[in-house]
C-alpha cells in the first residue's frame, strides 16, 4: 500500500476506509465473505501482466509455461475438492458461467426449467429482463405457499407438462437443501441435460456438510467467493463428455483472455478448502445461521421455510410493518450490513421488498460462535424497534464496534 499512498492517495484513502468500514462492521449479506491475506496476495501480484487466451498447453500467445502450471494446479484442486471429472476455472464470475453453460449445450429459445426469481433463485436462471430470459424459453417452478419448501413432485409435474431441454436447480435465497437426486431422476424421464447452480453452497459441499449435485449432474458452475471464501471468480464443473462444449463455450464462445491472477488466487482458495480446518469452518457457517434463525423466530420473525438448513435465511418483515429496504437502511445505520430480498408471493416491488436476506459466512469467517449469532439476532430485533430512534441506534452502533474489536478481522 505505500506505492498506491504515494502514487494515488486518494484510491488509498479510500481503501483505508473500506478496510475500517469492514473491520468495525457485521457484515450479513449471504453472498459476502472475507478472503485470506494469501488470496488477496494472489489477486495483487505480477500474474495480472499475462495474457493467456486458451487452455493448458494450447494458448494463442507465447511466455505462458508458468501460466499453464498455475491454472493445471488450480485445475488439479478443483477436482480433489469437489470430485469433478472436468473443471474450467477461467470463468470470470457466476452470470458468463452459466452463459456459457446455456451457450454450449442450448439452441437460442430452448426450453428450460428453473426456480423462479421470488421464489430464491437468481437472475441468470430464467428472469425475464436477464439475457437468459431473452435468448432462452425458461419455465419456472416454485416453493409451496404453505411451507416455503419447493416440491418435487410438482417439479415434477411441470417438467412432464414442459418437457425442457435443461432442468436447473440451484438458488440465491432457499434456506433448505436441495434433493439433487431426485432432480436428476426427474431430468432423466424427461431426457433433460441437469445443471447446478451452486454459487451460494459451494463452500458448505467442499466442506462436506450438506450435500453435492456432482456425483448426479451433467454441469455444475459456481462462484468462487461467497461460502467458498475465495476471490470473485467462477468455475463450471462437468462431466467429461461435456468437457469439449463447455470449454468451447467459455472460450471463445463468452471470454477472451483469463484472468490470471484470479486463477492462481482461486487455486490457493481451493487449496485452504482442502484443509481440515475449512470443514469444521462449514459446520460453524451452518450452527450460526441456525442459531440466528431460531433467536429471529423466538422474538416473532417469519423465517421463509421456518429455518434453514445452510448459510441464509430469508425473514419476512410484513408482520413487523416494515419493508426489507428499510429495515436494511436501518440495519446500515448500526453497522449491520444486509440485503432486501423478495419472498414467495411478494406484493410488494422488487426494489422495495417484503424480506430481507440474511447469512452467517463472513461473520463465521471472523470467528462469531452460536452465542455472538443469538446475540446479533438480538441487536437487529433492537436496531428495527429503534429504526426512528437516532439516540438508539447510535448506542446500537456502539455495541456492534465493541463485539468486532472482540473478533478482529485482519489481525495487526
Amino acid at each position: 500500500m505505500m506505492t498506491l499512498k504515494q502514487e494515488d492517495p486518494q484510491i488509498a484513502s479510500l481503501i483505508d476506509e473500506e478496510a475500517e468500514r469492514q473491520e468495525y462492521g457485521i457484515e450479513l449479506i449471504a453472498s459476502e465473505n472475507y478472503t485470506s491475506k494469501a488470496v488477496m496476495e494472489a489477486m495483487g501480484s505480477v500474474l495480472t501482466n499475462k495474457y493467456s487466451e486458451g487452455t493448458v498447453g494450447k494458448r494463442y500467445y507465447g511466455g505462458n509455461e508458468v501460466i499453464d502450471k498455475i491454472e493445471q494446479l488450480a485445475i488439479d484442486r478443483c477436482k480433489q475438492l469437489f470430485g469433478c471429472e472436468h473443471v474450467n476455472v477461467q470463468a470470470l464470475s457466476g452470470s458468463p458461467a452459466n452463459a456459457a453453460v446455456y451457450l454450449a449445450v442450448l439452441k437460442l429459445g430452448d426450453k428450460v426449467l428453473g426456480l423462479k426469481l421470488d421464489h430464491g433463485g437468481h437472475l441468470s436462471h430464467g428472469h425475464p429482463v436477464n439475457f437468459s430470459g431473452m435468448l432462452y424459453n425458461f419455465v419456472q417452478y416454485e416453493v409451496e405457499k404453505e411451507t416455503g419448501r419447493i416440491d418435487m413432485d410438482k417439479v415434477r409435474e411441470v417438467a412432464l407438462r414442459e418437457k425442457p431441454k435443461m432442468i436447473l436447480a440451484g438458488f440465491s435465497a432457499y434456506s433448505r437443501n436441495l434433493d439433487w437426486k431426485r432432480f436428476k431422476e426427474i431430468a432423466d424421464e424427461v431426457g433433460a441435460i441437469t445443471m447446478a447452480d451452486i454459487s451460494h453452497i459451494a463452500g458448505l459441499i467442499a466442506g462436506k456438510v450438506i450435500d453435492s449435485p456432482v456425483p448426479y449432474f451433467d454441469i455444475v458452475t459456481t462462484t468462487t467467493h461467497k461460502t467458498l471464501r475465495g476471490p470473485r471468480g467462477a468455475i463450471i464443473m462437468c462431466k467429461e463428455k461435456f468437457a469439449k462444449q463447455i470449454d468451447k463455450g467459455l472460450f471463445p464462445g463468452m471470454q477472451g483472455g483469463p484472468h490470471d491472477h484470479i486463477n492462481a488466487a482461486k487455486a490457493v482458495a481451493f487449496g485452504e478448502a482442502l484443509k481440515p480446518e475449512f470443514h469444521v469452518y462449514a459446520q460453524n457457517v451452518i450452527k450460526n445461521a441456525q442459531a440466528m434463525a431460531a433467536e429471529l423466530m423466538k422474538r416473532g420473525y417469519k423465517i421463509i421455510s421456518d429455518g434453514t438448513d445452510n448459510h441464509l435465511m430469508v425473514v419476512d418483515l410484513t408482520s413487523k410493518g416494515l419493508s426489507g429496504k428499510e429495515a436494511e437502511r436501518a440495519l446500515d445505520k448500526v453497522g449491520i450490513s444486509t440485503s432486501a430480498s423478495t419472498i414467495p408471493f411478494d406484493t410488494r416491488k422488487p426494489f422495495d421488498p417484503s424480506g430481507l436476506r440474511i447469512g452467517t459466512p463472513a461473520i463465521t469467517t471472523r470467528g462469531f460462535n452460536e452465542a455472538d449469532s443469538v446475540y446479533v439476532a438480538d441487536v437487529i430485533d433492537r436496531t428495527i424497534q429503534a429504526r426512528n430512534d437516532d439516540v438508539r441506534l447510535k448506542a446500537i452502533r456502539q455495541e456492534i464496534i465493541e463485539l468486532c474489536k472482540k473478533h478482529p478481522l485482519y489481525k495487526k
